[in-house]
């Protein structure tokens, strides 16, 4: 079974689209605080994206936070990356209060 994979600027590309959509984002989907809303829907998009098996998804039982969504982001990344990039980089941009997306490489051009 050959698994997807995901390169830096697929994924920088899919943080900047949620940042560029944050505002819609957080109000269509008030299910916590804009951190969790914003990392919930990354995580979502990344289980589409990387094509992942029921099996493959991540699975939460109690209360679930920004910091379940985080641990579960880095779990499906794991291995699925084309090359090692810092994956916590673009999820503390993603999560930054002001929503600004300076540094994100979202072009194709990998560095």
């Amino acid at each position: 079974m050959t698994r997807t994979t995901i390169s830096e600027a697929e994924f920088a590309r899919i943080c900047h689209g949620i940042i560029d959509d944050r505002e819609i984002i957080i109000k269509h989907n008030p299910i916590g605080p804009p951190d969790e809303i914003l990392l919930w829907m990354l995580l979502s998009c990344l289980i589409s994206y990387l094509s992942l098996a029921e099996i493959e998804t991540p699975c939460f039982s109690g209360k679930v936070d920004a910091g379940t969504y985080r641990n579960a982001i880095l779990f499906v990344m794991k291995d699925r990356v084309k090359s090692v990039f810092d994956i916590d980089e673009y999820l503390e941009k993603l999560t930054a209060n002001n929503g600004k997306v300076a540094g994100f490489v979202a072009d194709g051009d990998e560095h």
